[in-house]
């Protein structure tokens, strides 16, 4: 195949022009591609980075199990003074009188302290009481009923007994 030598001239230009343009781009991106090779980071830098992370993020958890666990401790120190512990006692307060319909009820915190409650049932009306706990015992005078709630609620025993 022969080229003409209009044509073998055409060619050259169009080379020789190319040839121009791309030396001109390349030498304009190169500075810029410099600063990007200096913009990377290296995978060393990388796993550093990351480490960090991993340590603040750490630190961070840390701090939130610490306040965790003394929210903790607080909670535990304030249900101590909840009614955990609980007796029952139900029985015949008279004779005459049938079905268990009296009771006494010991609902102590955790140091035994707290209130009793009886009921007595009788035909014609029924009574409630109620008397100060502090350390699984009373000031006031108890029936058998009422220490036998009482007992009960420190052993954790919640069986209703007549």
């Amino acid at each position: 195949m022969t080229f003409s030598p209009q044509l073998l001239t055409l060619l050259v230009l169009l080379a020789l022009g190319l040839s121009v343009l791309a030396l001109f781009l390349l030498t304009s991106v190169a500075p810029k591609r410099r600063n990007l090779d200096r913009s990377v980071v290296s995978p060393g830098d990388r796993a550093d980075v990351v480490l960090e992370e991993h340590a603040r993020a750490i630190a961070g958890l840390q701090h939130g199990l610490k306040q965790l666990a003394a929210e903790d401790a607080r909670i535990r120190e304030a249900l101590k003074r909840t009614v955990q512990r609980v007796g029952l006692v139900r029985y015949d307060a008279f004779d005459d009188m049938g079905g268990r319909l009296s009771f006494s009820l010991a609902l102590l915190d955790d140091h035994g302290d707290g209130v009793l409650i009886t009921s007595i049932n009788g035909r014609q009306d029924t009574r409630v009481y109620s008397k100060p706990v502090g350390g699984a015992t009373s000031s006031h005078n108890l029936s058998d009923e009422e220490a036998e709630a009482i007992r009960q609620a420190m052993s954790g025993s919640h069986a209703v007994t007549a």
